[in-house]
């Protein structure tokens, strides 16, 4: 699945580096996230999925 992540939105909570440190991080200067990957599948799925959830901006998505 694809993932999406909207830097305008993000607010660098951070929640999602906690999750999924292998697909998030953050910018240095702002903290807003950064995407290192833009797909997943099986484990990291579930994991990044669970980031789109805690997400407190609702700037991650996970689609097609």
């Amino acid at each position: 699945m694809r993932i999406h992540a909207d830097a305008d939105r993000c607010v660098g909570a951070g929640q999602c580096v906690l999750t999924e440190p292998d697909v998030f991080d953050q910018n240095d200067e702002d903290g807003t996230v950064v995407l290192l990957a833009d797909q997943a599948e099986g484990e990291v799925l579930v994991r990044v999925e669970e980031a789109v959830q805690l997400c407190p901006a609702q700037a991650l998505s996970v689609g097609e």
